[in-house]
């Protein structure tokens, strides 16, 4: 049993932002049921490669649950998602603004039929304000967060990091929010509406790049590449085989990683001179302190220069591909990467929950359901017999 067994969440979302936040829940055991129109979450096609199958995008976004289908639009569609709430905890969406209200099913009608529910929304730039009306994916809200603004280097524009996490980080912001509204009503016996902007999101995790901002008297923040401000010699650097991610990144923060550094580049001798021992004097001979690290991580393997600093109590990373990822013995030992057996794909691996806890078990990582894969069952549980399901089919409510 997870720690969330028992608690049941309605899924209205598609894309990412939101079925990023209900997977994290039902990787922590919760019953998410995902409630898709008759044609399927969109994302079930993108970048699909096969006619025959969901997209990857899909399956990584929406392993353990449930789906059904079921037409909003028509008059006994809205009845059942009704009944649906009626029996969860939560309803979790990421419409655009005003897309469930103007069907009659937004958080009002839902709390008529369940008083104590938390319902749950993600937004582009949130459901009040100026912008709330417009539309957003990942890459808008890491533009108006002011993410891309400090991504990249003072030659280049700004850039899109590569990680989604826009979408992914709105949707963990969204996925506290919901446990926060369960504690509430444990608390209080009320329920309440939860929301996370993606435009707030970003600007949160903004937070150290706003920094910059501060010491310059409230100008823009500047861009530094691989460098972090004068952390000379916070970078990234070459490592033996020249491939595209032969690289490793360390940061330097005290004189004692400093000369942990030096004592494995086998530059002892440069302890205690003056001109690097500060780190802020260090930071103006960015150059020969850089000369003298990729003299030696020219000639290491990634890995293994990462484990002789990290021995020595300098952090550093690797640059991990997603071919290291997926074969990394440390992510596979703290069940990261998990096998399913997918209904058309066959055996995958993917991602694993990254929330570990120490005294409930770890959730299984189940394959993302087919369209509609669960419709017998969970209408059976609303009471429905097999020819009221037959009736729906036949109707295309479901």
């Amino acid at each position: 049993m997870g720690a969330l067994d028992g608690l049941r969440i309605i899924d209205l979302t598609q894309w990412e932002a939101g079925t990023s936040c209900t997977q994290l829940l039902a990787w922590m055991g919760a019953d998410v049921v995902k409630v898709e129109p008759l044609e399927g979450d969109p994302g079930r096609r993108m970048i699909a490669e096969r006619p025959d199958a969901d997209s990857v995008y899909f399956v990584l976004f929406n392993c353990n649950k449930r789906s059904v289908t079921l037409d909003l639009k028509s008059e006994r569609g809205k009845q059942l998602l009704l009944r649906l709430v009626a029996k969860a905890d939560v309803v979790v969406e990421n419409y655009a603004v005003g897309v469930l209200e103007s069907l009659g099913l937004g958080y009002e009608q839902f709390a008529a039929v369940k008083p104590d529910l938390v319902h749950a929304s993600v937004k582009g730039f949130g459901t009040w304000g100026p912008w709330s009306s417009y539309k957003s994916f990942d890459m808008i809200a890491q533009a108006t967060g002011g993410v891309m603004s400090v991504t990249g280097t003072p030659d280049t524009p700004p850039l899109r990091p590569g990680a989604t996490f826009g979408d992914s980080g709105a949707g963990v912001h969204l996925g506290m929010a919901i446990l926060a509204g369960i504690v509430e009503k444990l608390r209080t016996g009320r329920g309440q509406h939860v929301e996370v902007s993606m435009q707030d999101a970003m600007f949160n995790f903004m937070r150290s790049g706003l920094v910059g901002h501060y010491l310059t008297g409230g100008m823009a923040a500047a861009r530094y590449g691989n460098r972090l401000g004068l952390l000379s010699p916070t970078d990234l650097y070459p490592t033996r085989g020249g491939g595209p991610n032969d690289y490793i990144y360390m940061m330097i923060t005290t004189v004692r990683m400093w000369h942990g550094l030096l004592g494995v580049i086998g530059r002892a001798d440069v302890i205690g001179d003056e001109r690097f021992e500060d780190q802020r004097e260090r930071g103006n001979y960015w150059d020969e302190v850089r000369e003298m690290i990729e003299a030696w991580s020219r000639g290491q393997d990634k890995f293994e220069a990462m484990r002789l600093l990290g021995q020595a109590g300098v952090p550093c990373g690797a640059v991990m591909d997603s071919v290291d990822l997926f074969g990394s013995e440390h992510l596979r030992a703290r069940a990261m990467v998990a096998g399913i057996e997918h209904p058309r794909r066959g055996p995958m691996e993917v991602p694993g929950a990254a929330i570990k806890m120490g005294n409930t078990p770890e959730v299984a990582v189940t394959a993302a359901p087919e369209l509609g894969a669960n419709n017998d069952e969970i209408y059976r549980e609303l009471g429905l017999s097999a020819g009221d399901i037959a009736a729906l089919r036949a109707a295309r409510v479901i």
